[in-house]
């Protein structure tokens, strides 16, 4: 997607964070943009190479010779494959080795079929690729530095998440790519689940919220700007930016 001016969605303030920085008057209710900041993460360069292509955004193509060392490991994913009629699109999740998810990025273009990472616990990564995302010590000068979950998500772009929302605070660091987000007040993102997802979870990644109408609605819901009242913020986030 093009980065708008949306008058719903005006821009996310950006700080520069680094391991000297005072988070003394950082307030960690409100979103925040750290750009930047979480570019030495080993990860980012172990794991991908600038593309020869890009060369606005680094760190495009996979490393796959350094990734394909742990292909045997059993990584969650979800296969979205798409429809000119939304009511045909189909969405399924499953347990398959990680080297299935490298082949489908590495391979020819599949428009109408999506292989996704989604949700998979650091925790469960093989030892060498645990190491490459250490816990960013920002966290532990936050709050009381508890961490509930840490997950990975990897996928060809473009890729893209419903609405939803998250019991928990997050930070959510962009090692790849780029991705805009769009952030909803919790009242108005409640309102808008409850209307469209009828009475269903918010914080659920369900099926239903994957295909079909409600996908579509929850899409647009999020990304027509119609109305001049703000509703919320958007961030355009790169290689080494956080939010």
């Amino acid at each position: 997607r093009s980065y708008s001016t949306s008058t719903r969605f005006p821009v996310a303030k950006s700080i520069q964070y680094n391991e000297a920085n005072d988070t003394a008057g950082f307030d960690a209710n409100e979103p925040v943009v750290f750009r930047n900041s979480f570019i030495h993460l080993p990860a980012i360069s172990k794991w991908f190479t600038t593309s020869s292509t890009d060369t606005q955004f680094c760190y495009h193509e996979l490393k796959t010779a350094y990734l394909s060392q742990h292909g045997d490991a059993i990584v969650p994913l979800e296969l979205t494959r798409t429809s000119l009629d939304p009511q045909n699109a189909t969405f399924e999740r499953f347990n398959a080795p990680l080297s299935l998810l490298l082949a489908h990025i590495m391979g020819p273009p599949t428009p109408s079929s999506r292989l996704y990472l989604a949700q998979h616990s650091l925790a469960d990564l093989p030892s060498t690729l645990q190491a490459d995302l250490p816990t960013p010590t920002l966290l532990s000068r936050l709050g009381r530095g508890d961490i509930y979950a840490s997950s990975l998500w990897m996928g060809r772009p473009p890729t893209r998440t419903p609405l939803h929302r998250d019991p928990n605070p997050n930070l959510f660091v962009q090692l790849a790519g780029r991705k805009f987000v769009r952030l909803m007040r919790p009242e108005v993102g409640r309102g808008v689940y409850e209307k469209i997802g009828r009475g269903a979870r918010a914080n659920m990644r369900g099926e239903e919220m994957m295909g079909g109408d409600e996908m579509e609605e929850l899409e647009r819901s999020v990304w027509e700007d119609d109305g001049e009242e703000s509703v919320g913020v958007e961030a355009e986030l790169g290689s080494g930016d956080a939010l």
